[in-house]
C-alpha cells in the first residue's frame, strides 16, 4: 500500500480562500488575492496547494431549474437483487450513463442507494425506470417520492 501524504492543515487564509471560492467559485485570480489580502502570486501558490491536496475538488455551476422548463425532481430509493462487488459495480456504471440522474449516494441499511433524477415530467421519469428495470442491471425494488419543494438546495455555504 502506498504511503499517504499527510493530511493538509488549512490556516486562517486558507479557509478564507475556501469561503470566497464557495460564494463565488467563478472570481478571477486577482479578485481572490484582493479578497483574502495577499499578493497574486502567494494567493495562487496556496490555491493549487489547497487543489493539489483536493481541498478544492473542482468547480461547478448552481443551476436554478425553477428558472428552467418544466420538470420534476424524484427522490429514489432503490435496493439491489444481490450484494456482490460486481453488482454494485455493474449498477453504478449504468446509472453514471444516465445524465437526468444528477445525485446518487450509496447507503447502508436496508436501501442500496438514493438518487436525485431530474427530468421534464413523471412521463419521461417513468420511462427511465423502465429503461433501467429493463437493462438487468439488478434492481430488486424501488420506491419514488416527487420532490414538491426544495427547502435546503444541495449546494450551500
Amino acid at each position: 500500500m502506498p504511503a499517504q501524504s499527510p493530511k493538509l492543515k488549512l490556516d486562517a487564509i486558507d479557509l478564507k480562500i475556501v469561503v470566497a471560492l464557495r460564494q463565488d467559485g467563478r472570481m478571477t485570480k486577482l479578485k481572490l488575492a484582493e479578497t483574502v489580502a495577499l499578493s497574486p502570486a502567494a494567493c495562487w501558490e496556496r490555491l493549487r496547494r489547497l487543489e493539489a491536496a483536493g481541498v478544492i475538488k473542482g468547480y461547478t455551476a448552481i443551476v436554478d431549474l425553477e428558472a428552467d422548463a418544466p420538470r420534476a425532481a424524484i427522490i429514489v430509493e432503490l435496493s439491489l437483487r444481490s450484494h456482490q462487488q460486481a453488482d454494485f459495480r455493474r449498477f453504478e456504471e449504468a446509472i453514471a450513463q444516465e445524465p437526468c440522474i444528477v445525485a446518487c449516494d450509496a447507503t447502508g441499511g436496508d436501501i442500496d442507494y438514493i438518487m436525485r433524477v431530474v427530468v421534464p415530467d413523471i412521463g419521461s421519469y417513468q420511462r427511465l425506470i423502465d429503461r433501467l428495470l429493463d437493462a438487468q442491471i439488478g434492481i430488486e425494488r424501488y420506491f419514488s417520492y416527487v420532490v414538491t419543494k426544495v427547502v435546503v438546495p444541495a449546494q450551500r455555504d
